[in-house]
């Protein structure tokens, strides 16, 4: 476990002596969209229809407007806080390179989210900037979600399939989604149609049970998912970590550090997810992290 005890209030869960968890790092590092930032450490993120506030002093970090049952049933899976941190930081610390990145980003950890949420936002990800991406997503919530309130200001779910089943294109499209909102409608269609039909080619939990290669082919069946749209979804939503999503500074980073080959995304893909394994979607996380904030440069 990362933190030596845990303390269920009313209203409140507390975990003590906690290590290898920085909710700047954690919520920061690209993986989600879901959150404000209400003070230096001090977090609201949107997830699985609750409203949860971050609140970290060192190594104490406070979860308001939670309960026992909750967290136990929520909050402890989306902070992967079941996983030995320590063992993933030593497996990849093999070189120097990994070993920095690690050090950098220390308080990193992968979130697990909810799929059909991902699969949509990461479908409004492609060529877009993290501030346009929050926006579009508010404005879905706010315009088929449900409310939600909390310290007197009001809040949003992310909508269900059902909630956005009668979505027309050019509802979405004014959230900001622009040409990805023909890919939301077709995506929102095709897992209704295959909610309840546990074999249907668009069932997010038969694809979620199948194993990583396959997952990530399966996914592609959307439009508006590419290889690296897939590598999102599965590995912070999906619990496929070996997935290596390949970004510009994951890019940047593999062919800085590692001389990986000028080419596709997707020979670097092969090439990250060939050289780290089982433990590749960490690798990809604290490269990612320690080449954006490091500002690396070919």
């Amino acid at each position: 476990m990362d933190y030596k005890d845990i303390k269920y209030l009313e209203d409140k869960v507390i975990l003590e002596g906690v290590k290898n968890f920085n909710i700047k790092q954690i919520l920061e590092c690209g993986q989600c969209f879901r959150w404000d930032k209400v003070g230096e450490m001090n977090y609201i993120i949107v997830a699985f229809g609750k409203v949860l506030e971050i609140l970290q002093e060192e190594d104490k970090v406070t979860f308001l407007n939670t309960n026992k049952e909750d967290f136990e049933k929520i909050w402890f899976k989306y902070f992967d806080l079941d996983r030995d941190y320590d063992a993933i930081k030593a497996a990849l610390s093999f070189d120097d390179t990994l070993k920095s990145s690690v050090e950098y980003g220390y308080g990193i950890r992968l979130i697990n989210q909810e799929a059909f949420e991902l699969l949509i936002s990461f479908i409004i990800s492609a060529r877009n900037s993290i501030p346009s991406i929050k926006k579009t997503i508010l404005k879905i919530s706010q315009r088929w979600g449900n409310e939600i309130q909390y310290k007197g200001n009001i809040y949003y779910t992310f909508p269900t399939p059902e909630m956005l089943k009668d979505a027309t294109e050019d509802e979405i499209r004014e959230t900001g989604a622009s040409f990805r909102s023909k890919y939301i409608v077709d995506t929102v269609k095709n897992v209704n149609d295959d909610l309840n039909n546990p074999d249907g080619t668009y069932n997010l939990e038969r694809i979620i049970s199948l194993s990583d290669d396959e997952c990530h082919t399966a996914l592609q069946a959307f439009k508006g998912v590419g290889a690296k749209v897939a590598d999102c979804i599965m590995l912070f939503s999906m619990g496929k970590q070996s997935a290596f999503p390949v970004d510009v500074w994951v890019k940047r980073a593999m062919m800085h550090f590692y001389n990986a080959e000028e080419g596709s995304l997707n020979k670097i893909r092969i090439f990250g997810r060939t050289k780290f394994g089982q433990y590749a979607g960490f690798a990809q996380q604290y490269l990612f992290y320690y080449a954006r904030e490091n500002g690396i440069k070919l």
